[in-house]
């Protein structure tokens, strides 16, 4: 089993889910006492939060390479970054590193490719519906047409992240207005909606959505043990 090098706090409240799914996934797949071989780095959220809301991506570049190198020390064979959003930084991570990063992009690609869905509609923080980093991985690596909401939707939904899912504030209200967006993004001509954020799906289920959902973290966990396990 190889281990897996966690870039995490980002927030923590998904953090843990990925420990959780992680853990709970080698279990399922070995059996008995195992569990899952990890390194966890957990940054401080407070001023990385602050510089990406500055534009100041180079600080937040410098602090996930920093927290990368330190796994690597630490004998981490390849890395996850438990966010969509600091993916943003992936490349720079990898080039700096040498590791191999697996790129939650990519894997929910792969998932909703398995589903022969051609246009998602995509739910996240502003820096991820908005930037090209994401989005355009989707499009242009992958051929996933992406739609995202209006932009008063996607102030709400980076709100909503930011002010309740990262300090562990789930409230039916913002859950409502999240399915009032989802709901249009599906009548806009979205098949599936990839759930951009590793906290909105603490808040929205599938059992809340008839259409299919992409719950990036699960997704992003599911990646990483089939890769510790046979290395593909």
């Amino acid at each position: 089993m190889k281990t897996i090098g966690l870039i995490g706090g980002l927030s923590w409240e998904s953090t843990l889910q990925y420990y959780r799914l992680l853990n709970e996934g080698i279990k399922q797949r070995l059996g008995g006492l195992h569990s899952a071989r990890c390194l966890l780095y957990s940054v401080d959220f407070g001023p990385v939060e602050q510089w990406m809301r500055q534009g100041n991506w180079d600080e937040v570049d410098s602090v996930m390479v920093d927290a990368a190198m330190r796994l690597q020390q630490g004998g981490a064979d390849f890395l996850l970054i438990c966010s969509n959003t600091i993916h943003k930084c992936a490349a720079s991570i990898a080039g700096q590193t040498g590791m191999t990063v697996l790129h939650i992009a990519d894997a929910t690609a792969a998932r909703i490719k398995v589903q022969e869905i051609a246009t998602v509609g995509l739910l996240g923080t502003r820096f991820a519906m908005e930037g090209d980093f994401y989005r355009q991985r989707l499009q242009e690596q992958h051929g996933i047409e992406v739609i995202i909401p209006e932009a008063d939707e996607r102030e709400l939904i980076n709100t909503v992240i930011f002010q309740e899912l990262c300090k562990g504030v789930f409230r039916q209200e913002s859950k409502v207005q999240y399915l009032k967006i989802i709901d249009k993004l599906l009548q806009q001509g979205a098949g599936g909606i990839v759930l951009g954020c590793t906290e909105i799906p603490l808040l929205i289920k599938q059992a809340d959505v008839a259409a299919p959902l992409f719950d990036t973290m699960t997704i992003h966990a599911e990646a990483a043990l089939q890769y510790a396990l046979t290395g593909k």
